[in-house]
């Protein structure tokens, strides 16, 4: 009597990252939802695994004890347990529990609370949760770097206009959901205990309606934009992220909505670019200036300007530091680093050729 491998059920790697979990996760789910698959009692077994996989191995906390209990074999100890006493029990998909009934998390140590805070006690029914969303927003370079609002559409699950949530058409009659026996949840075997999950087919409701709701499709839920205003911390960079708690679609059943997980990608500047907190800028002087020298006015991040003295004899690439005008991050600010890019004529008349091969053999230059 062996447990199911979480990470066999969702075909990846004990290594896999949580980005290869979530496409595993959607890959399957589309493939054996039982909406797609209404004449395959067999697919509705598959996407519990499927789900119940994914449940463990998306969450952080989750899939570090499972993994601690998988090193340990723990599922094969229990497993084995189990054998000796009820070998009929325990099967995948029985909704009758009966390779968990008698057997007690506590029986095992410590493991006890590992598995209770996976899976939850017994019978005990989850409290349904929304899921937390992920966007990638766009950010302007000055934003960025000094912080600030941008408003930005995230798409999100609301309950559906229609049916408010119910899944049913409007005058539908319901029906006790024979699948789970109105309870809600389905429970099957993982290595010799029972683990409970909202029943795919009356998507937790505990009934079924006579007919679904034709705008949602019995989903409940619809798809649609929601306007956030978000703050962007000053000196965001590339793949940094923040957690808008409440902002995600609603949980079901009055559950909490749930939140949205924002990853920033900063757009890059025509005139600056970042180096840690610095910024880094490059500024065009022509042959006379960086010769003779002379002040250049320099616009900074923050939209300022400010004077900047280039020396008589300044070479190409030369850089200049303006103090603390850079971003600031944790009580430090970086500085402005203004790199001079001298640029030559690329024509010269006949008078302006004279005069500067006077001026070469005069200076003992040779050309």
């Amino acid at each position: 009597m062996a447990a199911k491998d979480f990470y066999q059920v969702l075909g990846v790697p004990d290594s896999a990252s949580q980005d290869d979990i979530k496409k595993a996760y959607r890959r399957l789910a589309k493939q054996y939802h039982p909406d797609a698959n209404p004449n395959n009692p067999s697919a509705g077994e598959r996407f519990k695994e499927i789900s119940e996989a994914h449940g463990v191995l998306s969450d952080a906390d989750k899939r570090k004890q499972y993994d601690q209990m998988r090193r340990l074999g723990a599922f094969d100890g229990m497993a084995r347990q189990r054998a000796g006493g009820a070998r009929s029990g325990a099967a995948t998909g029985g909704a009758q529990g009966g390779g968990a009934e008698g057997l007690e998390f506590g029986d095992f140590g410590g493991l006890g609370d590992i598995f209770s805070s996976i899976f939850g006690r017994g019978g005990r029914r989850e409290e349904p949760s929304a899921e937390t969303l992920e966007a990638v927003v766009e950010v302007p370079f000055r934003i960025a770097a000094l912080g600030g609002k941008i408003p930005v559409a995230i798409p999100v699950s609301d309950p559906c206009p229609t049916c408010a949530g119910s899944g049913g058409a409007p005058g539908a009659t319901w029906s006790t959901c024979p699948e789970c026996d109105g309870r809600g949840t389905i429970s099957f075997g993982q290595g010799g205990f029972a683990v409970n999950r909202p029943c795919p087919q009356c998507r937790g409701r505990g009934r079924i309606p006579s007919q679904p709701c034709p705008t949602c499709r019995g989903a409940g839920e619809v798809r649609t934009e929601r306007r956030v205003v978000i703050t962007v911390p000053p000196a965001t960079d590339t793949g940094s992220r923040i957690r808008l708690r409440g902002q995600g679609g609603a949980g079901q059943s009055g559950a909490p909505s749930g939140d949205i997980v924002v990853t920033f990608q900063v757009q890059p500047d025509r005139f600056f670019r970042r180096e840690g907190l610095d910024i880094i800028c490059e500024v065009p002087i022509n042959v006379a200036q960086a010769a003779l020298g002379t002040r250049l006015r320099v616009r900074t991040v923050d939209g300022k300007k400010v004077m900047l003295r280039i020396p008589a004899g300044t070479q190409p690439g030369r850089k200049f530091r303006i103090k603390g005008q850079g971003i600031e991050k944790n009580g430090r600010r970086g500085d402005q680093l203004v790199a001079v890019q001298v640029t030559l004529p690329e024509r010269l008349t006949e008078e302006q050729q004279d005069l500067l091969k006077r001026f070469a053999e005069a200076a003992g230059m040779q050309y």
